[in-house]
This record gives C-alpha cells, structure tokens and sequence, in this order.
C-alpha cells in the first residue's frame, strides 16, 4: 500500500452540528487512516493551533494548516507564518468605516489573518477591496468570513505541507466543503466534496458524495477504499 495524505478540513467536514462539535465516527475513521500508516492533516479556517490540538488529541499526523492556508503548526512552538495580519487588520478597519455590520468574530488568537461575522455582503466587501487596491482577499468558509493577505489560501498553506513531507500531489486526497476547500482541491490528485457543498464547490472536486459533514466524510472514505487497497 503506498501512503497517502489526506488534506482534511474541519467545520462542515468532520463536525457535526454547525458549532465545531466533532462527529467522533468521522474522527475514529481519520486516526484508523492513520493508524495503517497514511497521512491525516487537518487544513481549516480556524487557527492552526485548534487544528493542531485536534491532531495531538484525535490521533492524526501532528501538523496542521490553519488560518485557511496563512499558518503551519508542527509542534507547540513551531509556527510558519505565510501571511501578514498588520495589513489584513488595516482592510478589516477601512471595511469596518464603509460597510455595516463589518464586525470581528470571537474566536481563537489569530497569526496572520482577521476573521469576521457571517453579517454583511461579502460581495460589496470583495468590490470595496478590489477597488481601493488592498493588499488582501476576502473568503467564506461558511464558519466565517475570513480576511487574509493576497495570494494566502489553503493551498498554499498545503504546499508548505508537501515540502515538509516530501510529497507530490499525486499522493494527496482533498476533502472538504466550502469555496475555500477549492485552492486545495486544485493541488490534490483527488478531491471529494461533501454533501453540504454548494452545488459550484461540487463541480470543482473529483467528486462528490450526498452524505453531509462528517457522516459525508465517513461516506467518502467508504468510497475511496477499493482504490486505497490497490495501491
């Protein structure tokens, strides 16, 4: 069996009620992929550290890409910082003088991104931004609107990944759920979106399973395992 690394996002993917609670089958699916020797990363919106503490207590491999590609956990010191959050925090104060309800979500400390409410018209936000020339981009991950610097977004998060690991996108399984899942599913080889997925994300992965969340995850894995058997 060759290994295989899996770039696996978290909410909307591997929880189960829309509040980050975890679908412990889907998890107990990821540690057994571990377990016979693959690779489980966790690549999610959150902080890197949330998706580092999930790998340390769920049994996955011990490094995590948060802040939907702007930074790289490897231990409880050990941070890459790709993006630059003094120039994300300027776009989100200039949104925040010209566009209502532009307000921060609470959420974990954040390295290198600003993370906002789901409240106001990301459209008008992204023309706001395009027009003014600002160094940043704007996303959803239907967790949050997330402000992140130009050109940070999950796969160049993942690639730091593959450097570290040594891997080709030939060994990399994309799962995931939301428009920010998609960089990622462009550098896999295969990418599965889930049920929950709107029906564009869908059309951007490999394919697509009716199953939502982390009984989807379980369902893909299920999919995905004659072929992992016969490599």
């Amino acid at each position: 069996m060759k290994q295989k690394t899996f770039a696996v996002d978290i909410d909307g993917t591997i929880t189960e009620n829309g509040v980050g609670r975890i679908n412990l089958d889907a998890l107990s699916a990821l540690r057994h992929l571990k377990k016979i020797g693959h690779n489980v990363i966790f690549v999610s919106g959150r902080s890197s550290v949330e998706g580092y503490l999930l790998s340390i207590f769920g049994g996955t491999t011990h490094i995590a890409v948060g802040e939907n590609g702007g930074c790289i956990t490897s231990g409880p010191n050990d941070h890459k910082l790709l993006g630059n959050k003094d120039e994300c925090f300027q776009a989100f104060e200039l949104l925040k003088s010209n566009i209502d309800n532009v307000n921060e979500k609470p959420v974990f400390p954040r390295m290198t991104e600003v993370v906002l409410e789901r409240s106001f018209d990301i459209e008008s936000a992204n023309n706001f931004v395009n027009k003014n020339n600002l160094p940043v981009i704007l996303s959803d991950s239907q967790y949050a609107f997330h402000i992140n610097s130009k050109g940070i977004d999950k796969a160049r998060g993942f690639k730091e990944v593959m450097k570290m690991l040594s891997i080709t996108r030939d060994d990399v399984i994309a799962i995931g759920d939301s428009d920010t899942d998609i960089p990622l599913f462009k550098i896999a080889k295969t990418s599965i979106a889930l049920g929950n997925s709107s029906e564009f994300v869908q059309s951007q992965a490999s394919f697509s399973v009716s199953g939502k969340s982390g009984d989807g995850l379980i369902e893909a894995l299920d999919k995905l395992a004659p072929k992992l058997s016969e490599v």
